[in-house]
């Protein structure tokens, strides 16, 4: 069921960042959202690094990820994530401000399952966060299972 489905937001503008959750939830979309300012803290999420919060084994999870970012960019986040193979078969939607043909040929070539562009117009940035929402409510997603930890103890 979709509602099980964590959101998680990997987004460095907190403007973007607070319209997507906003207009998701105008979407009707009441699952968890987690919010993430960088690759970095998407990452040590995942793969279960660092003193922050980690994910749970078994649980689903689908991400919007933003490319430019600090630290991390979202093109080495999509990589790393779909050449893990406790990982790979997440949801990954680029939501990005850039439209150029070879950074979306180059994200659908390493595995991401869609690609928006954020339109810049206001209204139409809200159009595309609802018609996103309409999409997360009827996608499904596969749970997270197995050992993430490839041989290493699991604080």
């Amino acid at each position: 069921m979709a509602s099980e489905v964590a959101i998680l937001i990997v987004e460095d503008d907190e403007g973007h960042a607070m319209l997507i959750e906003k207009n998701l939830r105008r979407a009707l979309i009441r699952n968890e959202i987690v919010r993430f300012r960088d690759g970095q803290e998407v990452l040590d999420f995942l793969f279960r690094k660092g003193d922050g919060p980690h994910r749970v084994l078994g649980e689903k999870y689908l991400m919007l990820l933003d490319i430019r970012m600090p630290k991390v960019d979202g093109v080495e986040v999509l990589r790393q994530i779909k050449q893990d193979e406790e990982l790979s078969s997440m949801p990954i939607i680029m939501v990005t401000t850039t439209d150029d043909p070879r950074e979306v040929d180059q994200c659908h070539a390493l595995g991401c399952n869609n690609y928006v562009t954020k339109p810049v117009e206001y209204e139409k940035f809200v159009k595309t966060i609802e018609k996103l929402g309409l999409f997360i409510m009827v996608v499904e997603v596969p749970r997270l299972n197995g050992d993430v930890s490839h041989g290493k103890k699991i604080a």
